[in-house]
Parts: C-alpha cells; structure tokens; sequence
C-alpha cells in the first residue's frame, strides 16, 4: 500500500526555484506497508512450525538424547532464515508477496521432513517412536489424550504401611495427581517393565522411563511440576518423608489391579537438579531361582555343585547393579541345606526372605560399621556366610584373615566377568598374598535379552559371520529380533512383546574354580597367567555362552554385541 509524501526541497539543494520564488513539490513513494491480512497469513505457517518444534521435535531430542541444543540452533537458523525471505522479500507486487510465503513455507517444511529423516534412522529410537508425518493421526492423539486426561479415574487398590491409601475427592487436584500416577503404573505394567524410573528435574529431563528386561524405554512424557506430584504422591503413600529431598528412602506399597496383588519397592534419591524415584515391581520374583532356572551349561552346573560342597574358603560372585548379582547370591547361597549347616547373609537390604537362613540386615545409621557387623558373625564360624557388599577394604580384610578352613564366604562384588571380580577381590584386601590364600572360586554372571518366539525372524548366515564368531560352519541359521507378526498378511505389532521383539532374559555364565596354580598367578598379580591357567579348564567364557544361546536361536548376535560392546566401555 503506497501512501504519497509531500516534502519541500530546501534552497540549499542547489535547484533552480521557478518564477515567483514558489516552492519546488514533490510528490515521491517512500515507504511500501503491508495489509494486516498479508502479516497474518504470513505468520501462519511460522505458527505451526513452532508449535511442531517446541511440543515435539525439541522433546524428542531430548527424550532419546540426539542433541538437543544442536538441533534448537539448527531450527533457529531455520527460522531466522524463512523470516528474512517471507518479510524481506524486495517485490512490492503482489506476486512477490506470493514468492515470500512460499519460500518460507518449503524452508519451515524442508526443515521438518530432514529432522524426522535423521531421527528417524538414529538407532537410540526405537521402532514404536519414530515420528510419522502424518497431520490426521497427530490430531487423533491429541485428542485422546484430551479425553483420556478429563475422564482420569483412579482404578489401583494402594496399601501403605498405614493401611489403604483412600482416593481423594474427584473434583479435587489430588485427584488428578493420582490419576496420573496410577496412569504411569498402568502403562509400566502393561508394557511388561520390571521397573519404572521417574524423574522431576528442573528445567529439562523429566518424565518416566520403563526397564523392560534390564533396558530402558521411554515412558510417560512429564513436565518437571508433574513428576515432582506423582513422586510425592507415591512417597507419602509409602510413609516416605516428602520434604526429605536429598537422602536415600527406602519404602514398600501392596498394589492391587484387577484383584492381582503386586509388592511394590520403592527408592526415592536427590540427584542433580532434581529428584528420582526408583519403583520396582514384586522384587522377591525377580530375585528368587533355583539353580536349575539360573540358565547354566550342564558342564558349569557341575563345577558350581563341587565348589558348593567342598567346605571352607572364598567364592567371589560377580554380577552388576541391577543386573543379576543379588539373584546370584541368594541361588547360590539356597544350594546349602539351612537345617543341617548355619547359613547366614549380611546384606544392607534384604529383597525377600529366605527360607532357614539368618539374614543380618546392616543398619547404614547404626553406631556399627559394617565391617564389624561381617567380623562378629565370622566369629561365631557359620557354616555359610554370604556378604553382600564389600564396600571398602576392611569388610574385604576381615573375610580374608577370617577361619576360612571352617567358614565358606560368598563375596558378592560388583563386576562384569570372572577376571575382572578376582582383581576387584584383590584391590579390595589390598595384599595380593593375602586375597588368593583362601580364594576357591570364582562365578561372574550377566543377563542377556531373550528373543520373542513369537516374532523371531529367522535368516541364514553368511559364512564370514560365522567365522568371525567362531561358530560352527554347519550352522545353517539364526534369529533376530522381529517386533511384527502377519495377521491376515497385514504386519501388526506383535502382542507378545509389544514389538520390543525380546521378551525376558537370560542368565548367561562363566565358572572357574581356583586351584594351587591360580592362587600362585593372583598372588603374583600375573594376570596373563592367570587367564592361560583359566583356559586350561575348558569352561566356556560369559562371550561364548552368549554365543551358544544364539546359535540355539535363544537370543540374537546384535544382542550379543550390545553385551560385549558394553562389557568392552568398561575396561
């Protein structure tokens, strides 16, 4: 839209002034303003755009870690550019108007289809997140979650230690906080999680993630105010101090859905910016096996049972956090018969009880330290003791200087193979000489993702692979994981494992037993002797069982890499 200006020339222009000494006029197009209408049709594709990046390309990257700082610049110089083209675009006609909203709408859509192109490959995204450009399903969801959110209804049972946690009145916001909260159990088991992390930070990084068979998946997306309610909620309904935000609580809850009673174990922790809670569902299930479920060879079996019967001495048990390691020690510790020895545990907290056998509950606030608490009880020589954690070098001396011909010792240490718990065994006394004296054993253990039999893809394996590995060349097939099965020649997510395409896991071991010539390379600290002395048993490592249960089309070779390649970060 033009608008004339009237400006006087001064004399000192230089012009000639007509006769009559009258004022040159004249009339010049200055300034060119756009119609409202053109700046809101242009800011309509800048609208949605932002929208699109804010609620959900930015908590993506953050969601599965893929660089959310560098994808906020990229979609910034993004923008930055689709405004200079849109409003800078030096065409007063109309037709110039028309090539400034397109330009900017291919630049706002050429960013959106190469962000969801990317992540869509990045392999941190699993298969039932990846982003799909498609308008109709986006606007169903959002409003199913609408609804979802205005018919909140709580259906769970909650027993605390003080009895039923009562629902709050439906019109309260209470009420909508447990909705919330139970909504993330729900889902959690639904989706077959053995535990469920949710955190409260400030600024980013709040939500809820599920451990499906010892990996963990997205869950509920939270904002930080939202998961700060739903951990208070489950605290106090646990008798937990909600205003104690720094230190480690510890509390338990009975949930009931659908009149199936399920213990809940509760751990409420400060952590940087924020605060985390751990719920770990039925506790005393995932902890207790009978040595023949532990998943052993039939040739590790027997090694275990004569190192369980002969008296006396140290057995290292290794396995990580989180991973195993207590279901280890308390399968191993069960293999002694309770009513005819003294089978005792020290352990800081105690997951289930075990039938027949004193568990000693380490008390962290107590005046004693725990060292002290692991030297009385060898002191009264059990038959069996089995300490849990060895977290500094006196717990470690006192079991090495203890009576090892009467007393058998499990020391349960934090570590991945068997090499790498005798040196963690010998950091941990200090004296080399010392820590092989009683040493018989050693049991490393690690848990790797069983395939879904439901879904499992079969393929034949190229002969280079097999060699690669070590396997037998008559192999003539393996799995990988599938996620998909046909229903009426239509892929469909399989029911099963809700297209994880695992479903539980596996035990996988390695077993050595420490003789005279073992105890000589530990003392020594010859680690490379010590390996050759292990070979010479013929007992496979935890990476050629791993291999076996692949070939046996138990689990897949990528799950075997993803075991070794982080077996490999930690050395």
């Amino acid at each position: 839209m033009a608008i004339d200006l009237i400006q006087t020339l001064p004399v000192s222009t230089g012009l000639t002034l007509p006769p009559g000494g009258a004022p040159l006029v004249l009339a010049q197009s200055a300034f060119v303003l756009v119609s409202w209408w053109k700046v809101l049709i242009l800011l309509l594709p800048f609208l949605l755009w932002g929208k699109l990046v804010s609620d959900v390309f930015d908590k993506h990257a953050d969601r599965f870690h893929l660089g959310q700082e560098k994808w906020g610049a990229i979609h910034l110089f993004v923008g930055l550019l689709a405004a200079a083209v849109a409003f800078g675009m030096p065409i007063p006609a109309w037709w110039g108007f028309l090539i400034g909203f397109l330009g900017a709408v291919l630049i706002l859509g050429a960013d959106v289809l190469v962000f969801t192109a990317i992540v869509n490959k990045d392999e941190r995204v699993p298969d039932e997140h990846k982003l799909k450009l498609d308008m109709s399903a986006m606007a169903e969801g959002s409003a199913r979650r609408k609804a979802a959110k205005q018919a909140a209804t709580v259906s769970l049972g909650i027993q605390g230690p003080d009895g039923t946690v009562a629902p709050p009145k439906q019109e309260s916001p209470e009420y909508q906080v447990r909705a919330e909260a139970e909504g993330v159990y729900i889902k959690a088991r639904e989706n077959r999680a053995s535990r469920v992390v949710i955190s409260a930070k400030q600024g980013e990084g709040s939500g809820a993630e599920f451990v499906i068979d010892g990996v963990r998946h997205p869950g509920e997306t939270l904002s930080a105010p939202q998961a700060k309610a739903i951990i208070d909620f489950w605290k106090a309904c646990a008798g937990l101090d909600v205003k104690d935000v720094r230190r480690r609580l510890v509390g338990e809850l009975t949930i009931v859905r659908d009149e199936i009673k399920s213990k809940v174990r509760l751990v409420s922790i400060g952590q940087q910016g924020g605060l985390r809670l751990t719920m770990q569902f039925d506790p005393a299930q995932s902890v207790l096996r009978k040595v023949d479920d532990l998943g052993l060879l039939p040739n590790q079996k027997t090694v275990l049972e004569e190192m369980v019967n002969s008296p006396g001495g140290v057995v290292v048990l290794a396995g990580l956090a989180q991973g195993g390691r207590t279901t280890t020690l308390y399968s191993v510790t069960q293999m002694h018969d309770a009513y005819t020895s003294n089978v005792q545990t020290v352990e800081i907290e105690p997951l289930v009880e075990l039938e027949g056998i004193r568990q000693i509950k380490f008390d962290p606030t107590g005046a004693d330290e725990y060292s002290k608490v692991v030297r009385s009880n060898l002191r009264r020589d059990p038959d069996v003791l089995s300490v849990a954690e060895i977290p500094d070098q006196a717990t470690a001396q006192e079991i090495a200087n203890a009576d090892l011909e009467r007393s058998r010792v499990y020391a349960s240490v934090t570590a991945d193979t068997a090499m790498n718990a005798v040196r963690l065994w010998v950091k941990a006394v200090g004296d080399p000489a010392l820590a092989s004296k009683g040493l018989r054993g050693v049991v490393a253990e690690r848990l790797i993702r069983h395939l879904c039999t439901n879904c499992r893809v079969p393929y034949q394996p190229p002969p280079e692979l097999l060699k690669k590995l070590q396997l037998p060349s008559k192999i003539q097939q393996l799995y990988k994981k599938g996620g998909q099965v046909l229903v009426k020649n239509k892929p469909e997510v399989c029911p099963v494992c809700n297209g994880i395409g695992y479903e539980a896991q596996l035990g996988i071991f390695e077993i050595y037993p420490i003789g005279a010539e073992e105890r000589a390379c530990i003392a020594k600290q010859d680690w490379n002797g010590l390996k050759t002395e292990m070979r010479k048993r013929q007992l496979p490592s935890i990476q050629q069982v791993a291999l076996m249960k692949a070939a046996e089309g138990l689990t897949s070779i990528e799950e075997v890499t993803r075991l070794s390649a982080k077996q490999a970060a930690k050395k």
